[in-house]
């Protein structure tokens, strides 16, 4: 009779709008943990779940797009990254929020990302529209909302009058799904009153932004191959392409921001770590052009073959606070000849995004294909 009333209970969760939030109580009947330990309980007044690095997902599937989740966590200055991951389309792809306790204060107290095939993205979206500072009230409940569009979100945390942060963007494709609560780091939290108001329309309190189109002297549309382990490329200077004429091509279109994320047409499974991003540059004349790239973690340029240049962007490389961000840090300057030319970037990950962009200072008298 318990497994009936839950099973009618969450089923509710189903339907496009709630006259009022849906509380998910958090009892064992309610959710399926997996993680490195948890406990349900009742802590500093609050029937919760103390979760150590994993997830905790509601054991009926919740069909979840647009409306209100909010919830409260247990805020310590212990290091961790407590959160909600929601409109889950499978295990390795969903979008997610979550707090940096450790941080607070700071710009990236808390973070948005999407995660594609399994590879969290912050490295690729950090910063503003993503994150905003925040002091936490340490040793206190704080109360978390987030209010989801279709393509874009609002975050309030302990201010429910005004938001904290406005993402103009949502990087997955919109569509239902359940939610989970995730322990991420190195630190167990408690996590308490978990609700639920689905609605097709959310009121927004933000200036909502329109998004600017990708830069004309970006590059927008990559050819992106299968992945494969870095240790191929070792020792390789002069790129013999029939080495990789097995490999499969997909088409990746760059973000507004123009940053492609990898890992929306690539895994990165065991030893296959490494993608080539590659386009095809057609120039009317000899010439040299100044590209400007960035990319997460590690990268490898050839240009009609030959290696031009490299580099390690990877977390903590060049000190115990480089975070491995990516943006247009460096630059190479191509040497093109009349006619076709070939660039052919590869990309290595560790965690924390997968990605890669470039732009031209200009691209007077070239073309992309």
């Amino acid at each position: 009779m318990k497994q009936q009333r839950i099973t009618i209970s969450l089923a509710i969760l189903i339907c496009t709008t709630f006259l009022k939030a849906q509380e998910l109580p958090l009892t064992p009947e309610y959710w399926e943990v997996n993680s490195r330990g948890h406990v349900f309980e009742n802590f500093k007044g609050q029937q919760s779940l103390y979760l150590f690095n994993g997830v905790a997902k509601l054991k009926e599937d919740v069909f979840f797009k647009t409306g209100v989740i909010e919830y409260d966590i247990y805020v310590t200055e212990r290091r961790g990254f407590p959160g909600i991951q929601f409109r889950i389309e499978d295990e390795s792809n969903y979008e997610e929020f979550y707090i940096r306790p450790h941080q607070s204060g700071n710009l990236d107290a808390n973070q948005y990302t999407p995660v594609f095939n399994g590879l969290s993205g912050w490295q690729l979206y950090y910063g503003a529209g993503n994150a905003a500072p925040i002091s936490y009230k340490m040793n206190a409940w704080n109360h978390i909302k987030l209010v989801l569009a279709e393509t874009d979100a609002e975050v309030y945390i302990n201010d429910m009058d005004t938001p904290l942060l406005y993402i103009p963007e949502l990087k997955r494709a919109p569509q239902a799904g359940t939610i989970r609560l995730s322990g991420g780091g190195p630190s167990p939290f408690h996590f308490a009153n978990v609700k639920l108001k689905a609605s097709p329309n959310p009121a927004f309190k933000s200036k909502r932004k329109d998004l600017q189109s990708i830069d004309e002297n970006v590059i927008s549309t990559w050819q992106v191959s299968n992945s494969f382990s870095e240790r191929e490329l070792e020792s390789i200077y002069d790129l013999n392409q029939k080495k990789f004429k097995s490999l499969t091509w997909t088409a990746l279109k760059s973000e507004r921001s123009g940053k492609a994320n990898l890992a929306r047409v690539a895994q990165n499974e065991g030893n296959n770590n490494t993608v080539f991003a590659k386009i095809t540059i057609v120039s009317d004349k000899v010439q040299v052009k100044a590209l400007r790239y960035g990319f997460s973690d590690r990268a490898r340029v050839f240009f009609n073959g030959k290696l031009m240049a490299s580099g390690n962007d990877g977390f903590r490389t060049r000190d115990y606070r480089f975070l491995g961000t990516m943006g247009y840090f460096d630059a190479v300057y191509l040497p093109l000849k009349k006619g076709k030319n070939e660039l052919w970037i590869a990309v290595s990950e560790n965690f924390g995004g997968w990605g890669l962009m470039a732009a031209f200072e200009n691209k007077l008298g070239v073309k992309v294909d």
